[in-house]
C-alpha cells in the first residue's frame, strides 16, 4: 500500500471573531471547537487525519489496482474549502501540499492519477519544522540541520574568548543540540552515513567547547562532557516516548502502536511488560515506530521498564545508554 499525505494550512480572514488567539487560555479550546466540522467532513470521506493547531494532515492509502481514494481526497479538499469560505476562514493554497510516500517507480503512476483530480504532488513538504520527502530519506532535512548548526557553531566559536565554558555549553545546547534533538525520533531508518553526518556536528561542537584539535580522538572528549552520541540520543528519545505512552503521559494514538505481548502459553517472561513486535518484510518497515519502539523497549532491563517515576526512568536510561556507548 502506498501512502499519500495532504497537508492543509488554515488561515483566518481579518474578522477578529474567528481569528485563533493562541495566547489566551481559552483560545486553543475555542479554536478547536470552531474547527470541529473540519473533522466531520474528513470522516465523511473516509480519510484519516491528524491536526495540530491550525495545521491539518490528511492521509490515504492507495493500492496498485484501486486509485479511487485519490478522488475522495480531491472531493474532501474541495468541500473543506467551501466550508471555510462560509465560515470566514481561508485555505492557504500555497501551503496545501500533496506528497506521495512510496517507492520511486510507483510515484509516477499515482502522480498521473492525481493530475486527473486537479491535485499536484510535491517531492517534499514541511511538517512542523521537519522536511519530509517522498523517499523518506530526510536528505533535505539533514542538509537544513547541517547548514543551520554549523552557521550557529561558527558564530559561537567567534565569542568563546569572551564567555565562560559553562556559558559556552549553554549556547551549544540552545543552538546546536536543539537542532540535533528536534524530532530525532524519525531518524530510526537512516543509514550510517546520514547518522555520521549528524555525529560530525556534535563532534565539532565538542571541539569548539574544549579547544580540542582536529587530529585528536573525539570519543574521550564526548565521554568527559557526558554527551550521548547521536545514535544513542535517538534511542533515548524513542524510549522516552514509549515510557510516556505506556504510563499515561502520551497521546492515545501512540499507545495504540504499542500493544503488550501476549504469549499463547504461560512462559517465564510473562508479566514483565514486554511489547508485541509486529512482523515486517522490509527495512523501511523496521524503521516504523510501531516496530522500532517495541523492539528497543523489550531490550531494556525489567527493573528499568517497571520504573514508577518518569524521572527515575529517564536517569536510569541515560546511564544505561552512556555505559553502552563508552564501555
Amino acid at each position: 500500500m502506498k501512502k499519500t499525505m495532504t497537508r492543509l494550512r488554515v488561515y483566518s480572514h481579518a474578522s477578529s471573531s474567528v481569528r485563533p488567539c493562541f495566547g489566551s487560555f481559552l483560545g486553543p479550546l475555542l479554536f478547536n471547537i470552531y474547527m470541529l466540522p473540519l473533522a466531520q467532513i474528513t470522516e465523511h470521506h473516509n480519510i484519516s487525519y491528524h491536526t495540530y493547531a491550525d495545521d491539518t494532515q490528511l492521509y490515504i492509502s492507495v493500492s496498485s489496482h484501486d486509485y479511487s481514494p485519490l478522488l475522495s481526497l480531491s472531493n474532501c479538499i474541495h468541500q473543506i474549502n467551501e466550508w471555510m469560505c462560509q465560515n470566514f476562514l481561508q485555505l492557504n493554497a500555497e501551503k496545501t501540499e500533496v506528497i506521495i510516500l512510496s517507492p520511486k517507480n510507483e510515484r509516477s503512476k499515482i502522480s498521473a492519477h492525481l493530475g486527473s483530480t486537479s491535485l499536484t504532488a510535491t517531492n517534499q513538504a514541511r511538517n512542523l519544522g521537519v522536511i519530509i520527502d517522498s523517499g523518506l530519506n530526510f536528505n533535505s532535512h539533514l542538509k537544513l540541520i547541517t547548514k543551520s548548526a554549523y552557521y550557529h557553531l561558527k558564530n559561537i566559536a567567534r565569542i568563546k574568548g569572551f564567555v565562560s565554558k559553562q556559558d559556552m555549553e549553554k549556547l551549544i545546547h540552545a543552538f546546536i543540540f536543539s537542532r540535533l534533538d528536534y524530532c530525532n525520533g524519525i531518524f530510526t531508518g537512516l543509514n550510517k552515513k546520514s547518522i555520521r553526518q549528524l555525529q560530525l556536528i556534535q563532534n565539532a561542537a565538542a571541539r569548539v567547547l574544549t579547544n580540542t584539535r582536529k587530529l585528536d580522538h573525539i570519543t574521550p572528549v564526548l565521554k568527559s562532557l557526558h554527551w550521548l552520541p547521536v545514535s544513542q540520543r535517538i534511542y533515548f528519545k524513542i524510549l522516552l516516548l514509549v515510557y510516556k505512552a505506556l504510563n499515561g503521559l502520551g497521546p492515545n494514538y501512540m499507545l495504540d502502536l504499542l500493544p503488550l505481548y501476549e504469549a499463547s502459553r504461560p512462559i517465564r517472561s510473562s508479566g514483565t511488560g514486554l511489547l508485541r513486535v509486529p512482523r515486517t518484510r522490509t527495512k523501511r518497515g523496521e524503521a516504523a515506530f510501531s516496530y522500532y519502539a517495541p523492539h528497543l523497549g523489550n531490550k531494556l532491563p525489567v527493573d528499568l521498564r517497571s520504573a514508577e517515576k518518569y524521572s527515575s526512568f529517564k536517569s536510569g536510561l541515560k546511564t544505561l545508554l552512556f555505559t553502552a556507548a563508552y564501555s
